[in-house]
């Protein structure tokens, strides 16, 4: 589990065995620590996407990567080319919460619409590149883009939203590299997820389950009727 606040900024390359991650000596940290020391077995947040750590190297790590991630991600391209990548170290239980709930498993690609500089601030536009995702984003939700947790400051109805970054995620992620029609890695808010999942009346287990609204509407009256007065 992740919370979207990048640690680290490294290179990603392709090598026999999956990725390689190396950490650029004077790259931006948003914090003095970066990543830290890691483990075998270690889960690190690449733009996004929860990697292994597979062999530990002086200067970053290595990781296999599945095929299925190769195609559902920008991992491939960013290793083709020798991108710049965001990476976070997993969340411990005793670490702030300062993000949101970030699980690294990739919902799918959105694009780079436009980029607008602002007084204070970078108007960055996306739209994902499958538009029934965006049933899960709102205006002030949360959503992870390459790994980085931003605020939905509005959306449309045709997959495409838009968020304000500030300039210190300007400056200590990737999104400085971003180019209008560029590829990002999406997650949504995982919470729309499951909300979503028991709202659609599946199997519960027994004593848990709920009557699904009528005519699938969900309005203050069900709410009162079942204890959410």
């Amino acid at each position: 589990m992740f919370t979207g606040l990048v640690r680290a900024v490294g290179r990603l390359e392709r090598c026999p065995a999956g990725v390689r991650l190396r950490l650029e000596p004077g790259a931006p940290d948003a914090t003095a620590g970066g990543l830290g020391p890691l483990s075998l077995g270690d889960s690190v947040a690449v733009d996004g996407v929860c990697l292994t750590v597979a062999d530990c190297l002086p200067d970053g790590f290595r990781a296999d990567v599945s095929e299925e991630t190769l195609v559902r991600t920008t991992l491939a391209a960013r290793a083709a080319s020798g991108a710049a990548v965001n990476l976070e170290p997993a969340l411990r239980l005793s670490d702030r919460l300062g993000g949101h709930l970030v699980s690294g498993h990739v919902d799918g690609l959105g694009t780079v619409m436009a980029i607008q500089r602002e007084p204070a601030s970078w108007r960055l536009v996306l739209r994902w590149n499958d538009p029934a995702y965006g049933r899960y984003v709102c205006e002030k939700a949360s959503v992870a883009v390459d790994g980085i947790s931003l605020t939905v400051a509005g959306c449309d109805s045709e997959g495409q939203f838009w968020v304000a970054v500030i300039p210190h995620t300007w400056s200590a992620t990737t999104l400085a590299h971003r180019r209008v029609g560029d590829a990002v890695n999406l997650e949504a808010d995982l919470l729309a997820k499951y909300t979503e999942r028991l709202l659609q009346g599946g199997v519960q287990p027994q004593g848990l389950a709920l009557p699904a609204p009528s005519g699938g509407t969900l309005n203050s009256d069900w709410l009162a009727e079942h204890g959410w007065g």
